[in-house]
């Protein structure tokens, strides 16, 4: 019993550019914060991953809004090949030539 097929849903529409500038808000906020407690010296590592996740961020930022100015092109209605063929059965009484794999020689 074959069940219709679902209609393809949209993507929704999101906001990204206001998820990187929050994101890179809240590393800055981490670093400030890092910049004033000055942790030890076996924890500056926590300084350079503020660091690299507001470099992330503008880079996040950037590559959106490219994105947007340049939306992809609609998808172009093709036909779908199949990806295998189906043979015919043999008429009743008749024997097939398709060798069958897992049938012994």
């Amino acid at each position: 019993m074959s069940q219709p097929r679902r209609p393809q849903l949209e993507p929704l529409k999101t906001n990204d550019s206001a998820t990187f500038i929050a994101g890179i808000g809240l590393w800055a906020v981490a670093l400030v914060t890092l910049l004033i407690v000055q942790p030890g010296s076996d924890h500056i590592w926590w300084v350079w991953t503020c660091v690299a996740g507001i470099g992330g961020g503008f880079f996040g930022l950037w590559y959106v809004r490219r994105r947007d100015r340049h939306p992809a092109p609609p998808p172009q209605e093709t036909p779908v090949e199949p990806i295998a063929t189906v043979l015919p059965s043999p008429a009743p009484g008749q024997e097939s030539t398709v060798a069958h794999p897992h049938t012994a020689d």
